[in-house]
């Protein structure tokens, strides 16, 4: 057996051995040798296989497979250009802390720099984005020392990505350098009953992997902070498992994607300015990133910030540098007036909001209703993914928090890259029905995400599309102001005149305008790959919001 041949078939017997049930690839010829080795081991039953045609689409794929299920997931490539369009998934994993393995293939060193085609300097290329980095030999002699090596670097790999090593969990690199032959050479081929096949040295008899790496146990002490004290808490994604035991009825403001959003406050967001809610203290429990109105609050000198990162090793949360101590959320035992009044402001506060919401007064912004009508549409056990921008946003400011549904968001780096494939993914690992609630230009940015080849894995997936042909959330920011007006559309809302419907169509799907039935906008069993569009205009969005929050603050002023 040529060494290109056994290499890959050992580095993918290893991954199998790792626990790791799906691996994500991209056709290329550079990495043939893994692709014949994944091919083999989807046959043999052990690992589900994904095929995509292009290495952006792919590497969010894989994000959001190891997002959902918790595993680490490969992702395998050819060389030169390929490698880089796993970069912003890369970047995405590791600021979310995501078990993305990269597997790329590579020229031989010595044609690096000599001009042969598609070859590029790739070992460090992603840089300080990754957890590890590695780099094997050009496979050559198939020996039992160069097998354990082999072993041994896959499992170092997936020690940093799950955070078994040292650090938070996050995307971890391994280069493939392949020589010719980069196929299986004649009585290499068959189907065989096991993966490596004859002339290959095996694993341990026992099917564990080479070397078990335990995941360390870290534990914070207590923060020192007064549990009697005015406190809130907020949560954003990250942090530690969410016990609201320990909250003592202190008010929780968190975002969707966090685990302790289930138990937050329905219209949190929109009580954080107001003055006779201002706490003492402040718990920031992961990592929050939505709201303007809590960076100011972390930023004011008079609260006091503490932080709870959570159990896995990650940075905390400081972008205006005031928190006085990194620990363990402890049980808080705040004042029944505290916790009453925000209490009472939050039920004010949420009639108000649905008030507005259906009486017109916010008919400029559909978004927040639509984002509310889609949370509460989903399925217990469901699952709800949000693009970035306005829906995940809009899910914060007018849904209601509720239990029995799972919700993710790609809060890393927060961008719209791969939005469509994080959500196919994330279907795809839970095998639950998922609905993915996003905009028109976070579709359009991840068009080849649509695209699912026949005999590929499929979901049940629905994407719900807020189509109001551009960016609309650039009208709630500073360049969205009527003094910008005169540039505003063509450099900051962008339209495309897309055609969302036949886009969706073309790729296979089932597409439609939304009919308003607040049932359609949940997927169920057997609903397969769905699109609703709903159109809407962006011109109205500055001004109902700004109706909504004097609507909010009429609530709390009749308290």
């Amino acid at each position: 057996m040529n060494g290109s041949t056994a290499q890959a078939r050992v580095l993918v017997d290893e991954l199998v051995r790792a626990g790791v049930t799906d691996a994500v690839l991209c056709p290329g010829s550079r990495n043939a040798p893994p692709a014949f080795a994944l091919a083999r081991a989807e046959m043999l039953g052990l690992l589900r296989l994904h095929v995509r045609i292009d290495e952006r689409t792919a590497g969010f794929l894989a994000l959001g497979l190891a997002l959902a299920s918790g595993r680490p997931v490969p992702v395998v490539v050819t060389s030169g250009t390929a490698v880089a369009n796993l970069h912003p998934a890369v970047l995405e994993a590791a600021h979310a802390g995501i078990g993305l393995v990269a597997l790329t293939a590579d020229r031989p060193p010595d044609l690096v720099g000599t001009g042969a085609s598609q070859t590029i300097s790739q070992r460090e290329l992603f840089g300080p984005a990754v957890r590890w980095s590695g780099s094997l030999a050009v496979p050559t002699a198939v020996t039992g020392t160069e097998v354990r090596r082999w072993r041994s670097s896959v499992a170092r790999a997936l020690a940093a990505a799950t955070g078994a090593g040292a650090g938070a969990p996050g995307p971890v690199h391994l280069d493939l350098p392949y020589g010719e032959p980069l196929v299986p050479t004649a009585g290499d081929t068959g189907p065989g009953h096991d993966l490596l096949g004859p002339g290959i040295p095996g694993g341990r008899d026992d099917g564990a992997p080479w070397t078990a790496v335990a995941r360390p146990v870290r534990t914070l002490p207590p923060l020192p902070l007064d549990p009697s004290a005015r406190t809130l808490v907020i949560a954003g994604s990250g942090g530690p498992a969410a016990d609201p035991g320990l909250l003592g009825g202190a008010p929780l403001v968190a975002e969707p994607s966090s685990a302790w959003w289930p138990h937050a406050l329905r219209t949190g967001p929109w009580l954080l300015d107001h003055p006779e809610l201002r706490p003492e203290q402040v718990v920031v429990l992961g990592r929050p990133t939505l709201h303007r109105a809590v960076s100011a609050m972390l930023a004011d000198p008079a609260v006091a910030v503490y932080a709870d990162p959570g159990p896995d090793g990650a940075a905390w949360t400081d972008v205006p540098g005031t928190v006085r101590a990194v620990g363990a959320l402890r049980a808080l035992t705040p004042p029944d007036d505290w916790t009453w009044s925000w209490g009472d402001a939050d039920r004010a506060a949420a009639k108000a909001l649905d008030t507005a919401l259906d009486d017109g007064t916010a008919a400029g912004a559909p978004g927040l209703r639509l984002a509310r009508d889609v949370t509460a549409a989903q399925p217990d056990g469901g699952q709800l993914v949000l693009g970035s921008s306005n829906p995940v946003r809009d899910v914060a400011l007018a849904a209601t928090p509720r239990p029995g549904l799972t919700v993710h968001a790609n809060r890393g780096v927060a961008g719209i890259d791969g939005t469509v494939s994080t959500a196919v993914g994330a279907a795809l690992a839970r095998g639950v029905p998922t609905t993915l609630l996003l905009g028109d230009l976070t579709l359009v940015h991840d068009t080849t995400g649509l695209v699912i080849g026949p005999g590929e894995p499929s979901p049940d997936l629905t994407a719900v599309v807020l189509d109001d042909d551009g960016g609309g959330i650039f009208h709630l920011l500073e360049q969205g102001g009527p003094e910008h007006a005169h540039a505003f559309e063509r450099i900051f809302g962008t339209p495309t005149g897309a055609d969302l419907v036949g886009l969706a169509r073309a790729a296979g799907w089932t597409a439609e305008d939304w009919s308003g039935d607040p049932a359609e906008l949940a997927a169920y069993p057997g609903s397969g790959r769905r699109l609703l569009r709903v159109r809407a205009l962006r011109t109205g969005l500055r001004d109902a919001h700004s109706a909504l929050r004097g609507a909010v603050t009429a609530a709390l002023g009749r308290l």
